[in-house]
């Protein structure tokens, strides 16, 4: 299920990211959530935080 999040951007990065979204004829919010998503993914990969969600492996265990 998709969560809705709003953003405060600064006037400089909120024209920059309209810009590319129009480059590449998508919405601005899709390539907003795209770019979080592949942001949180790095982060997770270089280590840098754990998440709180459950996997299903471990989920499993515990019944």
């Amino acid at each position: 299920m998709s969560k809705k999040v709003y953003v405060t951007l600064p006037d400089t990065v909120q024209e920059d990211l309209e810009g590319w979204a129009d480059y590449q004829g998508r919405p601005t919010a899709n390539l907003a959530a795209y770019l979080i998503e592949l942001g949180i993914r790095e982060a997770k990969a270089k280590g840098e935080f754990k998440t709180n969600q459950k996997s299903p492996a471990t989920e499993s265990k515990g019944k």
